[in-house]
């Protein structure tokens, strides 16, 4: 394991060397955490990159969402392909050299081509699924259900978004990550990314019925409530292009 330290947890992004392959919105988000104990999530992650933890827990979150406007490099985005509803499962990273990041269990996505196109390129583990999203006043509605004969996992969450908050410790834990983890073609993989400050909002939850987190392993998770709740307006991201996860940022 390398002798260098762990990046610290920083809302304001790092610079990020390198061309920029695709730039996205994330709009309309809510943050749906639980906490667990690391080894209970150890064996997802690649070679590697080990489980992030604060105060000795590590999260599993539950994230629905807008993405709007994906466009290549920093173009405008795609017609139609670019804009379309996700919701991901998703687990907190560190990898030897130091680098914090996210580690993706699903991301179910109701555009197909979106799908088809993230598992071929990155190994990514996309979903198709028949999604809706609707907002009345502050609350917000998410579904999705799994286009998977047979194991066809529902998820039904609705939130009512209060007013902005200053930011917790355990808020920046969760979305103040530059960078992805991913194993594709036997390497470990680091895909950088950079946003503004996630502005995050207190939420409550209103309804809770999920199936996706069962879907990859914690059937237990949302029969208890969330141990981290939030909302945000969104971000607009960028990503850099994938690297061994091995070679340190600045390398």
């Amino acid at each position: 394991m390398s002798t260098s330290g762990v990046e610290p947890v920083t809302s304001e992004a790092p610079e990020m060397s390198g061309a920029v392959m695709m730039n996205q919105s994330w709009r309309d988000l809510t943050f749906l955490h639980w906490a667990v104990d690391p080894e209970r999530v150890a064996h997802h992650m690649p070679p590697g990159v080990r489980p992030d933890t604060l105060d000795g827990a590590t999260y599993v979150g539950l994230i629905p969402f807008r993405m709007v406007g994906a466009g290549v490099a920093r173009g405008p985005g795609v017609p139609w392909f670019g804009t379309f509803l996700e919701t991901n499962v998703r687990l907190y990273s560190v990898d030897d050299t130091g680098r914090r990041g996210i580690v993706f269990l699903s991301l179910d996505a109701d555009r197909s081509a979106v799908v088809v196109g993230a598992r071929a390129a990155f190994g990514l583990p996309y979903r198709w699924a028949r999604m809706r999203y609707d907002a009345t006043g502050d609350v917000h509605t998410y579904d999705a259900r799994l286009r998977v004969p047979g194991r066809g996992a529902e998820s039904h969450v609705v939130v009512r978004a209060g007013a902005r908050r200053q930011s917790t410790e355990l808020d920046d834990f969760v979305s103040a990550r530059w960078g992805l983890h991913v194993r594709w073609w036997g390497r470990t993989l680091y895909v950088p990314n950079r946003h503004e400050v996630w502005p995050v909002h207190d939420a409550e939850v209103l309804t809770l019925e999920d199936q996706l987190l069962a879907s990859v392993g914690f059937p237990e998770l949302a029969a208890r409530a969330p141990d981290h709740v939030g909302f945000s307006p969104g971000v607009r991201t960028e990503f850099g292009f994938p690297g061994d996860a091995t070679r340190p940022r600045s390398a």
